[in-house]
């Protein structure tokens, strides 16, 4: 309500006087609204975490003592060497999850509630993409805390170990975005997590996570190598000082926390405003 005239105030006037400060305090208004209903709802978290710990126990166990890392078969050696891929693996995996969220308040018509609120419109969609960071920060101190127990070690100093998780929460963040254009792009939930995951696999697997670029067929190799996955594990195993640092001449394999960062800035510009231009337009 207006205090003088008594008028309402439409939400074009209020997100008008508000500018950036009013955007950033209903992001936060919207992240801390979805960080409540997870804490509610611990199962969300719960399984969020069975499937990257089954991952590094299976790869750790089943394939350790098979792959050849840097002349050697040992067990720990791959350890090292898979744990960057199974923390990108992790974060990226997340994107699924946020486009099923928005699917969800989608379908039972909570978006539509948010859009009568005079709020930014692109709070919606920023809210939900910082708290699902928040979860995937987590998920990533306890997968941290399980790798150090099947025995993953780091051997450079605390400040690059941690510019590594940076890196990793940011590939993480850019993709939450794809996940949110998905998850405005379908009609359910089921829908979502379908296609948050069917193109997934094949930018996990074809990449550096798992194997080294030099075992895959010719015309795999530079694939692999320019996937902003793969820039994103190579640079965290230079940065945590673990093996498989590949000897590839492409740009992002010399240069990985470079292409690390441009390639996740370029997803997050793209995909934020392409999922707020959808959004924009399904709220006509």
């Amino acid at each position: 309500m207006s205090a003088i005239t008594g008028t309402p105030l439409t939400p074009a006037a209020s997100r008008a006087g508000g500018g950036i400060g009013q955007s950033v305090r209903d992001s936060l208004v919207i992240a801390r609204r979805n960080l409540i209903r997870m804490a509610r709802i611990p199962e969300m978290i719960i399984f969020g975490l069975i499937q990257p710990i089954m991952f590094v126990v299976l790869f750790s166990y089943v394939f350790g003592g098979s792959m050849m890392i840097g002349g050697s078969t040992s067990p720990a050696e791959y350890r090292n060497f898979l744990m960057a891929g199974i923390f990108a693996q992790t974060v990226t995996f997340a994107t699924a999850g946020a486009g099923a969220g928005i699917a969800d308040d989608m379908h039972k018509g909570l978006i539509d509630r948010f859009r009568s609120l005079p709020m930014a419109r692109g709070a919606v969609l920023t809210g939900r993409t910082l708290a699902d960071l928040v979860q995937t920060t987590l998920t990533l101190l306890v997968l941290a805390a399980v790798a150090l127990l099947v025995g993953w070690r780091t051997h450079e100093n605390i400040g690059k170990v941690l510019g590594g998780f940076a890196l990793l929460l940011l590939l993480g963040y850019a993709f939450s975005w794809i996940g949110a254009l998905i998850g405005l792009s379908v009609r359910t939930p089921e829908a979502a997590t379908s296609g948050g995951l069917i193109w997934l696999f094949p930018v996990t697997f074809i990449s550096n996570a798992f194997v080294p670029t030099e075992n895959m067929a010719g015309w795999l190799q530079p694939i692999a190598e320019w996937n902003p996955f793969s820039a994103t594990v190579q640079a965290c195993r230079v940065l945590f000082g673990n093996p498989g640092v590949s000897p590839s001449d492409a740009w992002p394999m010399v240069h990985p926390v470079w292409a690390s960062l441009l390639w996740s800035l370029l997803i997050l510009v793209v995909f934020r405003t392409l999922a707020v231009r959808k959004y924009r337009q399904a709220a006509v």
